[in-house]
């Protein structure tokens, strides 16, 4: 299950922000996400691209915009300063998960002396073939997305491209999940993914964990809008997202190449309606 005492607390914060947000008077856009991501986590070999695609999964989410170059109160536009005419605020509710799996060389072929290739039978690389996992991950959070070019000339089809860079804080409650075939010598201890000897004989004990938990996480983005019509807009954007926590996966085996806590990279295609 995910972490509903740490959900609630990121939910309620959400709310506020939302209802502060609408007293403001400014205008409103909402829309929805959705698309592939590579979760870089403690699976597989860093830097490898078969880790990178193997260990591929899907996000979806709902966002909202609160758009500061038009007064939803007046209907007219606001005050053309900089800000107003340059950035976005974005709230978003997204969920992504992505099934992983050890990749790389210390689970594929070895190669003999002779040139013969075969793969590797070695308890190491049984142990890593057997352990599979699962990232299931619900985010609430907030960015601030700027537009070098005008926001007003956009949305009166001055141009029919709007590129943008974002910056924010997103909190993620997850609820990673964990397996493993290695066949122990201990038939008692079968499967057992509470037991460490069922895991690669390199790592700690404690080293696997699926225990669900929250972190916070820095947010960033690069896209484009393009202006579909007057009230709606398709969206192309690409996330870098960057956990406070090494967990988030339910594995942290701490050896020396484990250099970086879990993050991933997310593409996404989005349609936002802009709200009267």
């Amino acid at each position: 299950m995910l972490n509903l005492k740490h959900l609630a607390l990121a939910m309620c914060l959400f709310v506020f922000v939302q209802s502060a947000n609408a007293q403001l008077g400014f205008s409103h856009e909402i829309g929805a996400i959705a698309g592939p991501l590579q979760f870089r986590a403690d699976y597989g070999v860093r830097e490898n691209s078969t880790t990178n695609f193997g260990n591929s999964g899907f996000g979806i989410g709902i966002i909202h915009y609160l758009n500061f170059t038009y007064s939803a109160d007046c209907n007219c536009y606001t005050t053309d300063t900089y800000f107003n005419d340059h950035f976005k605020l974005r709230n978003e509710i997204s969920y992504n998960k992505t099934n992983l799996k050890h990749y790389g060389k210390w689970v594929g072929n070895r190669v003999n002396p002779d040139g013969s290739v075969v793969p590797r039978n070695t308890i190491e690389a049984n142990q890593l073939r057997g352990h599979t996992g699962v990232t299931k991950n619900l985010d609430v959070g907030t960015q601030l997305e700027f537009f070098p070019l005008s926001i007003r000339s956009f949305q009166a089809f001055a141009y029919p491209l709007a590129p943008f860079i974002s910056l924010g804080v997103h909190y993620t409650s997850f609820s990673p999940e964990v397996q493993t075939t290695y066949d122990n010598p201990n038939p008692l201890a079968f499967g057992d993914v509470t037991d460490p000897s069922n895991f690669y004989s390199g790592w700690e004990p404690g080293s696997v964990d699926a225990s669900p938990g929250g972190t916070w996480s820095i947010v960033s983005s690069i896209g484009v809008r393009y202006k579909l019509t007057k009230l709606s807009d398709l969206m192309l954007d690409m996330r870098w997202q960057y956990y406070f926590s090494d967990w988030v996966d339910g594995l942290n085996h701490q050896l020396d190449s484990n250099k970086y806590n879990d993050w991933l990279v997310w593409v996404n295609v989005g349609y936002i309606y802009y709200l009267d």
